[in-house]
């Protein structure tokens, strides 16, 4: 038989809360205590939030899920919908020898831009010089929020756009 001894800490007292309400978390106190015997620990957390899919399997992409885009010479607005976005391709940018040319990928709150990818490319004597940089991340979109791209002439951002989990952080699958 283990040896019992009770944990006073408010910060897992409030997870718990939290996580459980129906255990607690409406309002009377309850005893946090632990144990020195092996409990053995089965976690159905997948299965639980509806999700029995690899996470690798969960964020591949399908035809119905994924949108693909292309910038040239503009700004265009990719995505103004909330949640986690993965977002993949490459830019190319061609070399100009009268200005410098630069792609960005960028954040927007709805009052002010904040840059997270760039692709800079000096002016230089020759107009046929390329750079191609490949990209893969994820981003968060809150409400009001949008992922934009600026490509200026002769070059090009081009790729595709899948939302991996809502708001909530609930998976989206392929």
């Amino acid at each position: 038989m283990g040896q019992e001894f009770f944990i006073n800490s408010e910060e897992l007292e409030s997870k718990i809360r939290q996580l459980l309400p129906s255990q607690g978390g409406a309002g009377a106190g309850f005893d946090l205590s632990a144990s020195t015997q092996i409990v053995p620990i089965v976690d159905l957390t997948e299965s639980a939030e509806g999700s029995n899919i690899r996470q690798d399997l969960q964020s591949s992409l399908s035809f119905s899920k994924v949108t693909a885009f292309a910038v040239k010479a503009t700004t265009t607005t990719i995505i103004t919908t909330t949640g986690y976005w993965r977002i993949f391709g490459s830019n190319t940018v061609r070399g100009d020898s009268s200005s410098d040319r630069t792609i960005l990928h960028i954040l927007n709150d709805g009052s002010s831009d904040k840059t997270i990818l760039q692709l800079y490319l000096e002016n230089s004597t020759a107009d046929n010089g390329y750079i191609t940089d490949t990209f893969d991340y994820i981003i968060y979109l809150e409400a009001g929020d949008s992922f934009k791209i600026t490509a200026p002439s002769a070059s090009q951002s081009s790729g595709c756009v899948r939302q991996i989990a809502t708001i909530d952080g609930i998976l989206v699958n392929p």
